[in-house]
């Protein structure tokens, strides 16, 4: 069997990631290894679950399935509890411009609508990761999900863009990517890429930052990796790349 302080790459959603190290590398293809090699390509029934080095034993497959749960789990452990933290401090403030507003100061009324809007997001993001969806994955034509998800957005993406996901993740991940690059006037390109859709998001020009910076890429990361078995990719300058696995129309 691989040692268990030996060095592996583990499947997380549609790329890799390795541990010991957190490195990110995707999307999955078994002719494209992350870097470091020679690795060995894990599969456990068909399907490529990691690489190891070439020395790996038999048990390899099994530790790098157990891995990848255990970063999951870890990853939405540590995100709702972020976002939990967040949600008491919005319910906090419009509790106290409530007060406010109670005892002589009415102009913070014009406050609490807006303060009560962002009660609803944060905690529908909480929702969204502590929540295991139940819909199954089917095929679905990611045009008609733009069209929910991101309906301002500069779109070129092909009519033939079938993809495998559960449509309501698909739509939420895919709504959160369009908020997050800044809504209308963002883009949104499509591109097949082996057994892939890519999705490039571009920033709106006059984007402002989150004021949640976990609704960005932590949480969309996590919808992506966790719920769609694809990729996320945000390379930090205005775009944020999504591999999603592609459907051939038969």
């Amino acid at each position: 069997m691989a040692g268990m302080d030996e060095d592996l790459w583990v499947r997380v959603g549609g790329g890799v990631v390795r541990v010991p190290g957190g490195q990110r590398w995707g999307p999955v293809d078994v002719e494209n290894p992350p870097p470091g090699g020679p690795w060995k390509a894990l599969e456990s029934d068909g399907r490529l679950v990691g690489w190891a080095p070439q020395s790996a034993g038999i048990g390899a497959p099994r530790r790098a399935i157990e891995e990848s749960q255990h970063l999951v789990a870890d990853r939405r452990a540590h995100l709702v509890e972020r976002l939990g933290h967040k949600l008491r401090s919005s319910v906090l403030a419009l509790q106290e411009s409530a007060r406010q507003a109670a005892f002589g100061r009415p102009e913070l009324l014009e406050q609490l609508y807006d303060q009560a809007q962002e009660v609803q997001r944060r905690a529908s993001a909480l929702e969204a990761v502590a929540v295991e969806p139940t819909e199954q994955a089917r095929s679905v034509v990611l045009g008609a999900v733009l069209n929910l998800a991101a309906p301002h957005a500069q779109r070129e993406v092909p009519p033939e863009a079938i993809v495998h996901g559960a449509e309501r993740v698909l739509v939420e991940a895919l709504t959160r990517t369009y908020e997050w690059m800044g809504g209308q006037g963002s883009g949104i390109r499509g591109t097949r890429v082996k057994e892939w859709w890519q999705l490039l998001f571009m920033a709106a020009p006059e984007r402002s930052p989150l004021p949640v910076p976990e609704l960005g890429a932590p949480l969309v990361g996590l919808l992506v990796d966790a719920h769609l078995d694809g990729w996320l990719d945000s390379p930090g300058d205005g775009r944020v790349v999504i591999y999603l696995p592609a459907v051939t129309r038969g």
